[in-house]
């Protein structure tokens, strides 16, 4: 069968989609409510990977500013494909539209964050042309929500 790999910007109509990659991604279901609301009236970019017009991926960037920097800053803070469509091109083709998206805002320069052990992740960016910076990522945890404690 031909496979037929598409990338577009997410739409309310594909929240549904979003939630279940998502839960497939990072575990835990979005309100499908919720991910319509932030799709529509949200400042994240969101791109739908699709193959064979079937929802297979995702990505998210977002921007931001900083009274130490004149120029606008961009993230790539998600980026998920399922794994029997992965090896097609998808993630290049999510983050060659979300740098579209981002250059039409002036943005110049793209960070992204991702495990140091997330092979397949590190050569997708590597492919896109992002470059390794020598730097460490810290977290703290502010908040426990209900269910956690």
């Amino acid at each position: 069968m031909n496979r037929v790999p598409k990338v577009r910007l997410a739409t309310s109509s594909d929240a549904p989609a979003l939630v279940n990659l998502n839960d497939e991604f990072n575990g835990g279901k979005m309100p499908v409510a919720t991910v319509e609301r932030r799709l529509q009236h949200g400042d994240e970019i969101v791109v739908i990977a699709l193959l064979n017009d079937e929802p297979v991926g995702f990505a998210c960037a977002q921007t931001y500013t900083s009274f130490c920097y004149e120029e606008l800053l961009a993230e790539i803070t998600e980026m998920y494909v399922q794994e029997q469509a992965r090896g097609i091109g998808l993630a290049g083709m999510m983050i060659e539209c979300i740098e579209e998206q981002l250059r039409t805002q002036g943005v110049a320069t793209i960070k992204v964050l991702t495990g140091c052990d997330n092979d397949a992740a590190i050569r997708a960016y590597g492919k896109s042309g992002f470059v390794k910076e020598d730097e460490i990522m810290l977290e703290k945890q502010l908040y426990v929500s209900p269910d956690q404690a």
